[in-house]
C-alpha cells in the first residue's frame, strides 16, 4: 500500500503560514509591505484587541483587477518577479507570493480593491483558504484588507499568543520598522478606536522625532550626528547619537534598500567606532540607511526577510566604521591630528646641537629558550605517571566542591549580629565582624535587596501602602511607553501608585508608595519603565520582578547617608534572612568577606 500522498492546499497553506505568519505583527508586516509595493502614498492600519479580533490595512495604491484579486491569494502568485534571475535584482518588499495565501489559511479575510480605470471594484471573502464569496462592489481606488479572528482554525497557535499589551508592542515595533524607512508615505495607526500614531509626510529625521520624540521633553533628534558616505560599492547615510547622549536602552535600526534588517556584524562596526567613548553597559542609538546594488545582497534567506547576506561584508564593515568615526570626529571637542599630511608643522631644530645616532647594544648569544644554562630537554620528567596515582574523577569533583564550599562560607549568623559592634565606612559600607573575618556590606545594595523582596510580596498580595499627593504630577510618555504602561499599570497600583490616564500620551500621578513619598515620582516611574523594557519582560512574573527591583533601587538608602548602629543592625538582620543575600539579582556584590587569613597576611 502506498503511503506517500500530496497534502491538500489548505493544509499546505497552514504549514506555510507557520513560518510566515507567526503573530499579528507578522500579518501587519506583510500587508503593509504589499501596500508599499502597490505605490500607496497613504496607509491606515486599524487594529482591535492587538490583532486577535481585527487587523485592517487600507491604502490608496494602484488596486487590482477582478482576476488579480482572486489570483493574489493563491500560493506563489506574485507580480514582483517572473523568473529566478529576478531574485538578484529585487526592488520590492515582497516577492515570494506566500503572504496572502498564508494569511487567508489561518484567518477570515475580506478584501475590497479597485483600480483607477475601473468603474467598480471587487469584493472577495475567504475563510481558512475557502472562498466564501466574490462579487463586484463600490469602493475607492486602492485596497482594503480586513483580517479577522487570526488563527481561528489553529487554536494551538492562538493559545500561545502573548497578552494584548505584549502583542500590541510587537505590532508597534514592526510598524516602526516600516514607517522609519518610508517618510514620504503618510501612516496612521489606530488601536481599539484610538489613534496611537498619525505620521504625516516629512523627512527621515522628522519621522524619527514623531515616533520617539516627546513634545514635552527635549527634542530627541537634537543629539544626532549626520552620517553621509558615498562610495562605488555602497551609500551609507543616517544618524548616530552623540556619545554623551547614549543610554542603556538604545534605538538601533539598520535599513537596506528600503527594508529593515538585523545585522550583528555591522552592529559591531558601530560599537567599534564608539570604542572608548561610552560608559559600561551604555549603547548608542542609530538609524543607518544603506543603498546598494540589489545584486550585491541576498534577501531570500529567511521568511521574515530581515536577515540579509552581503557579498562583501568586510569592506562594508570598514566603510561603516570609518563613516561613523568621521561623523563623531566632526563634533568632538578634542583636537584632531591628521597624521597622513606632511609639511604642515615645522619644528625648528637648534643649529648648534649635533644630531647623534642612538647606540643599541645587541647580545648575539642570547637564547630565550635557554634557562640556567640548560636547554629544555626533549624527554618528559621521569615517573610523571605517578603524580596522579590514586586520584579518581569523582574524588576530584568532590574535592572541588569542598574547596568551593571553603571559598564560599556562610558569612554571617543571626546570633552574631545581635551582639557584635558595627561600623560604617565612607558612608557606603557597613563593617560586621563575622566567624571567618570582617564582612563588608554595601548598604545601598543591601537595602535595595531587602526592599525588592518586600515589594514582590506586596505585588502578590496587592497590599502596597499609598500616600496621596497634594499636587498631582503629569507623566508624559512616548507611544511605546504608553503601551508598556498599560501593561504594568495594575501592578503599579498594587504597589502603591495612583495613576489615571489623561491623554493618549500622558498619565496623572495622584498617589505614590509611602516609601518614596519624599521623592519626585516622575524619575521613579521612568526608571521602572526603562528597566522593564531593557530586560525584555513579557510575563507578569518577569515585569513584577523588574518593577520591584526598580522601585527598590529608587527607595534604597542613598550612598553617603550616615546610619546609627541600630539602623545598621536592623538592616543587616533583615538582609541575612533573604535566601540569597551575597549578590543582587543583577550579579553585583552585596556582601564580601575580608578573611582572617588575608588580614594576617597583610600584617605578616
Amino acid at each position: 500500500m502506498d503511503i506517500i500522498h500530496l497534502l491538500p492546499d489548505s493544509v499546505a497553506n497552514q504549514i506555510a503560514a507557520g513560518e510566515v505568519i507567526q503573530r499579528p505583527a507578522s500579518c501587519l508586516k506583510e500587508l503593509v509591505e504589499n501596500s508599499l509595493d502597490a505605490g500607496a502614498k497613504r496607509i491606515q492600519v486599524i487594529v482591535r484587541d492587538a490583532g486577535r479580533t481585527l487587523l485592517q490595512v487600507i491604502d490608496d495604491g494602484v488596486g487590482m483587477s477582478e482576476t488579480d484579486a482572486r489570483l493574489a491569494f493563491e500560493r506563489h502568485a506574485t507580480s514582483k518577479i517572473r523568473e529566478a534571475q529576478d531574485l538578484f535584482s529585487l526592488r520590492t518588499m515582497g516577492f515570494r507570493g506566500e503572504a496572502l495565501a498564508s494569511i487567508c489559511a489561518v484567518a477570515q479575510v475580506e478584501m475590497t480593491t479597485r483600480r483607477a480605470e475601473d468603474e467598480t471594484g471587487t469584493l472577495l471573502e475567504i475563510h481558512g483558504s475557502d472562498v466564501v464569496r466574490q462579487e463586484p462592489c463600490s469602493c475607492p481606488v486602492g485596497t482594503n484588507i480586513k483580517v479577522s479572528n487570526l488563527f481561528f482554525n489553529v487554536p494551538v497557535r492562538r493559545k500561545f499568543l502573548k497578552t494584548d499589551q505584549t502583542e500590541l508592542r510587537n505590532l508597534l515595533t514592526e510598524f516602526y520598522h516600516i514607517v522609519l524607512v518610508y517618510p514620504k508615505v503618510a501612516f496612521t495607526f489606530v488601536h481599539n478606536d484610538e489613534i496611537l500614531l498619525e505620521l504625516p509626510v516629512g523627512t527621515e529625521k522628522q519621522r524619527i522625532e514623531a515616533i520617539f520624540g516627546n513634545p514635552k521633553r527635549n527634542v530627541y533628534t537634537s543629539s544626532f550626528v549626520d552620517v553621509n558616505t558615498e562610495t562605488e560599492m555602497v551609500t551609507i547615510r543616517g544618524f548616530v547619537v552623540k556619545p554623551e547622549s547614549a543610554t542603556k536602552k538604545a534605538e538601533q535600526y539598520f535599513f537596506v534598500n528600503g527594508r529593515y534588517m538585523r545585522h550583528p556584524y555591522f552592529l559591531k562596526a558601530i560599537q567599534t567606532a564608539y570604542s572608548g567613548m561610552l560608559p559600561n553597559d551604555y549603547q548608542p542609538s542609530f538609524f543607518i540607511y544603506f543603498d546598494i546594488d540589489p545584486e550585491a545582497i541576498d534577501v531570500n534567506i529567511h521568511p521574515t526577510k530581515t536577515e540579509i547576506k552581503f557579498a562583501d561584508e568586510q569592506t562594508i564593515f570598514q566603510i561603516l566604521m570609518a563613516s561613523v568615526r568621521e561623523a563623531l570626529g566632526k563634533f568632538t571637542l578634542a583636537p584632531q591630528i591628521d597624521f597622513e599630511t606632511s609639511g604642515n608643522i615645522d619644528i625648528p631644530l637648534p643649529t648648534d646641537t649635533p644630531v647623534q645616532r642612538p647606540q643599541v647594544t645587541v647580545d648575539p648569544t642570547y637564547n630565550p629558550f635557554h634557562t640556567r644554562g640548560v636547554i629544555y630537554p626533549d624527554k618528559a620528567p621521569r615517573n610523571w605517571e605517578t603524580l596522579y596515582e590514586g586520584l579518581q574523577h569523582t574524588d576530584r569533583l568532590a574535592d572541588r566542591t569542598q574547596s568551593t564550599d571553603l571559598l564560599e562560607p556562610e558569612l554571617l549568623r543571626a546570633e552574631d549580629v545581635e551582639s557584635c559592634a558595627l561600623w560604617q565606612y565612607d558612608g557606603r559600607y557597613i563593617l560586621v565582624p563575622g566567624t571567618h573575618g570582617i564582612v563588608i556590606i554595601n548598604q545601598h545594595r543591601a537595602h535595595a535587596a531587602v526592599l525588592c523582596a518586600q515589594y514582590l510580596e506586596q505585588l502578590s498580595l496587592a497590599q502596597g501602602a499609598m500616600q496621596q499627593l497634594l499636587f498631582p504630577e503629569v507623566l508624559s510618555l512616548a507611544q511605546d511607553e504608553m503601551v508598556l504602561m498599560g501593561q504594568i499599570k495594575e501592578d503599579l497600583q498594587a504597589i502603591g501608585f495612583d495613576l489615571e490616564q489623561l491623554s493618549p500620551d500622558s498619565y496623572s500621578i495622584q498617589g505614590v508608595p509611602s516609601q518614596i513619598a519624599t521623592q519626585s515620582p516622575l524619575p521613579v516611574l521612568q526608571h521602572i519603565l526603562n528597566q522593564v523594557r531593557e530586560r525584555g519582560a513579557d510575563t507578569q512574573r518577569e515585569w513584577r520582578e523588574q518593577i520591584a527591583q526598580a522601585m527598590a533601587e529608587s527607595a534604597a538608602i542613598p550612598y553617603g547617608k550616615a546610619l546609627t548602629e541600630e539602623e545598621m543592625r536592623d538592616l543587616v538582620k533583615r538582609l541575612i534572612q533573604l535566601p540569597q543575600y551575597k549578590r543582587a539579582s543583577d550579579g553585583k556584590i552585596i556582601a564580601s568577606l575580608l578573611s582572617d587569613e588575608e588580614i594576617r597576611r597583610r600584617f605578616a
